[in-house]
């Protein structure tokens, strides 16, 4: 029906205009939906464009033919229809932030898009946004400097946090923020300047965390001034000065974090008057004077202020805490009891007022709530013994009361704790036997219990903790039998039996713990032979078996280990020394063993022993000939069946190849002999294989998956080995796992796998310049210069980062050192050995027992056993001091017990002349250069693994402290440039500041 039918015909004849005003608005009455503002739609679809590759589900719902932008994942709208917030928070999307298009939206009042991957440069249109009240871009990996936020006069809130800017941040702009009352703008390498008074002004501010932003210069006066503040955190910084006596007036602080400054003096008088304070953390610093103040803060719930140097008593006030749960006042100068009292509430989480000079006994119920994981009191001058509720404490993690005055026997309950990782005892006067409830102890990691006077066998129940890692009994009066089924302990990598009464054999079954390191016996009545087993461990870096009454011949087998220290003096060995350990740096090793001689046992012998040595000389023609025989009858044998095929079968190979091959498993399997072994490590053999049109290659053999020593030890060559190898091991897996999808120029390229029921290879480039640990600590190191130290640490970084934030999934290789870096014939490093990767799952870190080489190991496998890739960045660190200082991670100079790491700490805290860490190899002119990586190695091997910059991060420093004389070397290839120049500053604050 027409609107003239309808009537309207007069009423058109006068009103054209009018007719096309109605005819609009009737069409959107008639139209079934109302299309997206244009002007919204459009910011919003650029955004989608630009991060919908890295989360495209997130942006199912933002399409173009939308009733409205309100309905799109993450977008909010005002009453009026309009964009008011985009919350993509922690929806995993990466690329760089278009702000010119996002400030458009003219009623844009929140943006929410922290904990993602958003980088590159933050732009100035951000300037653009005047409407915004809430910021949050915290927790990303943007690049260069904070724009000017002057123009964002309605901000209230503001969230920077770990983002990754830097250079200077624009305190100046903060003037106009005067709304602001939550700033958190902490963990960014900013420029280094002094505490912003810009800061003061902001009286509106609640929250204020400016931790680790590099600011310097004395506390503020003013900080009084906020008097709202509710939060206040400057750790990590170089606040030094005394705390000012205004903070008093900041009457609403639940939460004070002052912690790694240079803060001194006392704490000042009316601290006491911050009566909700419920955090209070003002740790390593130099703080001094006594507790007193703390003694009305009722509400404290967390209190540490450990690494000062504070004295005088713990106020016993403490006992009264009601909500106390956490206490850490370890490393001062505190004297007197621990409150008897403390944690008899509801009890403690944690307590470490280790290394003080308290007296007294424990306290006896820390652990009432059932919650306590740690109780740390060690060295101290503490008294009496562990109070029997301990034995009930399920929950506990650490036990150390080490190096004090206690005594007694221990608790029952104390063995078989469940949770218990780590328990020492050490240093005190403690009696009785360890009971067999042990066995009950799963997660037990370490038992340290030397220097005490414990007594009893062991029990053979401690073969059944399959989570040890470390056994120290030194200096105790155990007896009878070492247990034979020690060789379960599959992770062992410390075994301390020394000074003790052992007797017995040492047992075969040792030679299965395949992860161990360190081996000492000493001074224990053990008799028998020296197994032939331990030979067989991959890992042993250290054995002492002296003052025993061990007797026969050295077993060949220790030839093959490469040790740091040997000693097999004084017990009842005979016969001749293997030639590989008659070298100087064991000439003290045999003392004590009439038996044993160098070269040719015969000159100062009796007419028996004259005999003897006839005799075995005479067995040795006849086994010579025998030898010589067999060789020929095998060569003849050989010759004969040229035309034979291989003695395995070929349809039980099993090849999987991940390049474009060009040759055979055929030439691969005939080449696995051992003229061409040239390595051996702790998971394999390693062959060199020439192919016939000139191209290397290596060959890595994994060893047997077999579980009986003896078994191991029967092999006499690498054809056995092979038939023998019924299983593929984990390692053969991990590596197999790691490598197959892996494709980047400083990652060992895996070519193919073969494996069958008697083989497990893989097939890699072969690098001609060896290892990174065979160039700086066996070959002449004038041979590497800092310009090859340098690309060298840039390429390892590169492939670390890639392995870490490249794959679809990240992988931890868990053993980064420098004999696992190899070198190609332009010197440029390839990361290889992924026996022990692991594949990163989601939902975060891995729980495991130490994995990984003495020294490079980060310490939070000690305490924790969780890792992730911020162990692989100390395990580089080390490499890195490696580099600079030309140093072996450990050292006797470094001291007993001690590392490169705490080597280098040690000389940055004393404020020595720390260009003297720098190898005396390396010219005057680049040392200050190698001194800008070597503070690099110091923040990657922080203690805290949270501190630790990420391999991106990592790279990006390297790059920036590029030598200023690099000159072009064979690493780079002509034309190339290898690691292209940042316009940012990233390290500028690192290098000036290490971490301790």
């Amino acid at each position: 029906m027409s609107l003239a039918q309808l009537g309207c015909q007069p009423w058109l004849q006068r009103s054209p205009l009018m007719v096309m005003m109605t005819l609009f608005y009737l069409s959107l009455l008639v139209s079934p939906t109302q299309g997206a503002d244009y002007n919204e739609l459009q910011p919003l679809l650029k955004f989608k464009s630009v991060f919908e590759k890295s989360n495209t589900t997130l942006f199912s719902s933002w399409i173009e033919d939308a009733n409205s932008t309100c309905s799109f994942t993450g977008i909010r709208c005002n009453s009026n229809g309009l964009v008011s917030e985009i919350n993509l928070s922690a929806t995993n999307i990466s690329g760089v932030l278009p702000f010119d298009s996002i400030c458009s939206l003219q009623s844009l009042e929140r943006i929410s898009l922290g904990s993602n991957s958003l980088h590159g440069i933050v732009s100035d249109d951000l300037k653009n946004c005047t409407r915004l009240k809430y910021l949050d871009l915290g927790v990303n990996s943007f690049s260069g400097k904070v724009p000017d936020l002057s123009s964002l006069k309605d901000l209230t809130y503001l969230n920077l946090n770990l983002s990754g800017f830097s250079g200077l941040f624009p305190w100046k702009s903060l003037e106009n923020l005067t709304n602001l009352s939550f700033l958190s703008i902490g963990d960014n390498p900013f420029d280094s300047t002094p505490f912003p008074s810009e800061i003061l002004k902001l009286e509106k501010l609640y929250f204020l965390y400016l931790s680790n932003s590099s600011l310097y210069g004395k506390f503020p006066e003013d900080i009084g001034n906020l008097t709202l503040l509710q939060n206040l955190e400057l750790s990590d910084n170089r606040i030094s000065g005394e705390i000012p006596a205004s903070i008093s007036k900041l009457q609403n602080l639940y939460q004070l974090e002052l912690y790694n400054n240079s803060l001194s003096g006392k704490l000042p008088k009316g601290f006491g008057n911050l009566t909700n304070l419920v955090n209070f953390d003002a740790s390593t610093n130099m703080l001094e004077g006594d507790l007193s103040e703390l003694r009305s803060l009722t509400k404290l719930q967390s209190l540490q202020l450990f690494e000062n140097q504070f004295e005088g008593t713990i106020p016993e006030e403490f006992g009264e805490l009601r909500k106390l749960y956490g206490l850490s006042l370890y490393r001062n100068k505190l004297t007197g009891m621990i409150p008897q009292k403390i944690g008899s509430w509801s009890g403690m989480d944690f307590i470490d007022v280790s290394e003080n000079f308290l007296t007294g006994p424990i306290p006896p119920d820390m652990c009432k709530n059932g919650f306590m994981f740690d109780l740390l009191v060690l060295q101290n001058k503490l008294t009496g013994g562990i109070p029997e509720s301990y034995g009930n404490c399920k929950s506990l993690n650490r036990l150390l009361v080490n190096n004090n005055s206690l005594s007694g026997i221990i608790p029952d309950g104390i063995w078989s704790l469940p949770n218990l990782v780590r328990i020492d005892l050490s240093m005190n006067q403690f009696e009785g036997s360890v009971g067999s409830s042990i066995a009950q102890a799963k997660s037990l990691g370490q038992l340290v219990l030397a220097n005490n006077r414990f007594s009893g066998e062991l029990p053979d129940e401690i073969s059944q903790l399959s989570s040890l890692v470390a056994i120290q009994l030194s200096w105790n009066q155990f007896s009878g039998k070492i247990p034979v089924s020690i060789g379960k302990l599959s992770k062992l990598s410390n075994l301390y039996l020394d000074n003790n009464n052992f007797s017995g054999s040492i047992p075969e079954s040792l030679g299965s713990c395949r992860f161990i390191s360190q081996i000492n016996l000493a001074e224990n009545s053990l008799s028998g032979k020296i197994p032939d087993s331990i030979g067989f461990l991959p890992n042993l870096n250290s054995l002492n078996l002296s003052k025993n009454q061990l007797s026969g011949e050295i077993p060949n087998t220790l030839s093959s280990l490469k040790l740091s220290l040997l000693d097999l003096s004084n017990n009842k060995l005979t016969g001749q020394i293997p030639d590989s350990l008659s070298q100087g740096a064991f000439k003290d090793s045999f003392n004590g063993n009439p038996g044993l001689c160098f070269d040719h046992c015969s000159s100062k012998h009796t007419n028996s022993g004259h005999f003897r040595t006839l005799m075995t000389c005479l067995i040795a023609v006849v086994l010579i000939l025998l030898m010589s025989l067999a060789c020929f009858l095998i060569l003849k044998l050989r010759k004969n069946q040229k035309t034979l095929s291989h003695p395995l079968k070929q349809n039980s190979w099993n090849m999987k190849s991940y390049q474009v091959l060009s040759f055979t498993e055929k030439e691969i399997i005939d080449s696995v002999k051992p003229e061409n072994l040239i390595g051996k490590g702790g998971s394999g053999t390693v062959y060199k294989v020439s192919l016939s049109d000139g191209k290397e290659l290596a060959v890595k053999h994994i060893w047997a998956a077999t579980s009986d020593p003896n078994e191991r030890r029967s092999y006499r060559s690498t054809a056995a080995m092979l038939k023998k190898s019924k299983s593929r091991s984990p390692e053969y897996d991990a590596e197999v796992a790691a490598l197959s999808s892996v494709r980047h120029v400083n990652v060992v390229k895996l070519y193919c796998s073969i494996s069958s029921e008697d083989s497990n290879l893989l097939v890699y480039e072969y690098l001609p310049n060896g290892s990174l640990w065979d160039r700086l600590h066996r070959c002449q190191k004038m041979e590497m210069g800092w310009e090859v130290r340098y690309e060298v640490a840039v390429g390892a970084a590169k492939g670390l980062e890639y392995l870490h934030h490249g794959c679809q999934r990240p992988v931890i290789h868990r053993d980064v050192k420098s004999s696992n870096i190899l070198l190609d014939q332009n010197w440029k490093p390839r990361i290889a050995d992924f026996g022990l990767a692991k594949i990163v799952q989601a939902g975060g870190d891995w729980t495991h027992v130490i994995a990984g080489t003495l020294g490079y190991i980060a310490p939070e496998y000690a305490y924790t056993y969780k890792i992730n890739e911020k162990s692989d960045v100390y395990s580089f660190g080390v490499v890195l001091m490696e580099l600079v200082t030309g140093k072996r991670p450990v050292e006797s100079e470094f001291g007993e017990n001690k590392d490169i790491v705490y080597w280098v700490y040690s000389k940055f805290k004393s404020q020595e002349n720390v260009i003297d860490l720098v190898d005396s190899t390396i010219s005057e002119a680049l040392k200050e250069d190698a001194l800008k990586v070597l503070k690099i190695a110091v923040h990657c091997t922080s203690q805290v693994p949270a501190l630790r910059p990420s391999m991106r991060t990592v790279v990006h420093m390297l790059e920036e402290a590029e030598p200023c004389q690099l000159t072009s070397i064979s690493v780079v290839k002509e034309g190339e440039n290898s690691h292209g120049q940042l316009n940012n500053n990233v390290t500028k604050m690192m290098l000036e500041k290490p971490n301790y």
